[in-house]
């Protein structure tokens, strides 16, 4: 029997791949605590943690239809990036995937009332909330197989949380040790661009509003206590401060976990710190002892109906 023995909310925000010298051009002087705390998370964890498989929920990575989950047998290439190609320029990405998880994965869409599709065609895209993270938490850990789940630009917190409790299933039902990476950032509004370059440094005083920065504390707050039902519960408050990809990201990872009945703490590595607006921070959920809760039983899953019966029937008229 598979399971999650651990679980990250890891900011990809472009600046963690500049050179050094630049990334302290932009920050008076100062390094972004996020490469830091990326370093620090990859020495106390990676190099130590027994997994098998890294499922990157990605942020940046927006389907139309349905969830697609990468089924390659390897991703190699040259990375640019469209959207930032002078910060991320022919980064080499090398990685086994692993096409068994990621079509037991698909399987499991029908059984939560969503579509997930396992593509393993070499041409699909990569995009840098994965290529990123592997670079310093992959890179040089040459047996570990990394897979990548996007978002669906249609999808609503329900279809989120569903896709993460046909994560979570198809996890259980496997043989592997598994890490889920949200690849996204907190509030995820950006400067318009005729200010953006008065606020590229990383203090909070740079996020796009006073109200956004305080929403992203309290949700740092109720990841550190493990009140992962408060973030639920206030997610349509959140949406205000417009997370990144309507927060599908963490949605995914903790409706893998369990949701609200998942209270495992976050520790933060690194600082919160600002990217040209928007709200980035790195955390990292051991696995409880007794493990993750898992996924909720809905009564339109399989597993509920063999436990409770069917749904309750209209009488006959």
């Amino acid at each position: 029997m598979g399971q999650v023995v651990g679980a990250g909310f890891i900011a990809h925000v472009p600046t963690i791949m500049l050179p050094e010298k630049i990334r302290r051009e932009l920050n008076n002087g100062e390094d972004s605590t996020l490469v830091s705390g990326l370093q620090q998370l990859r020495t106390e964890v990676f190099d130590t943690l027994d997994y098998d498989t890294v499922v990157v929920l990605d942020s940046h990575w927006a389907t139309t239809v349905e969830f697609v989950v990468t089924a390659q047998q390897r991703r190699a290439g040259l990375f640019t990036s469209e959207e930032l190609p002078r910060g991320m320029t022919r980064r080499p990405y090398d990685f086994p995937g692993d096409p068994e998880l990621a079509h037991l994965i698909a399987s499991k869409g029908a059984d939560h009332s969503t579509w997930i599709t396992a593509i393993d065609d070499d041409h699909l895209p990569i995009f840098y909330a994965t290529t990123n993270l592997w670079e310093y938490l992959g890179q040089g850990l040459p047996d570990k197989k990394w897979i990548s789940i996007g978002v669906c630009q249609t999808a609503d917190t329900e279809d989120n949380l569903r896709l993460g409790r046909a994560l979570g299933d198809a996890i259980a039902e496997s043989d592997r040790k598994v890490v889920l990476l949200a690849s996204g950032a907190l509030s995820h509004t950006f400067w318009p661009l005729r200010k953006l370059r008065d606020h590229e440094a990383a203090g909070v005083d740079h996020i796009f509003t006073p109200e956004a920065a305080a929403a992203d504390a309290e949700r740092m707050e109720w990841f550190e206590a493990g009140d992962h039902a408060r973030v639920l519960d206030t997610m349509d408050e959140f949406y205000r401060f417009r997370p990144e990809a309507r927060f599908g990201h963490y949605l995914m990872m903790i409706g893998a976990l369990g949701e609200g009945d998942c209270t495992a703490t976050g520790r933060r590595y690194g600082e919160y710190e600002n990217s040209v607006g928007t709200g980035q921070v790195h955390y990292w959920f051991d696995r409880p002892d007794g493990g993750f809760p898992g996924p909720r039983r809905t009564p339109t899953d399989p597993q509920y109906v063999r436990q409770n019966g069917g749904p309750d029937l209209p009488a006959a008229g």
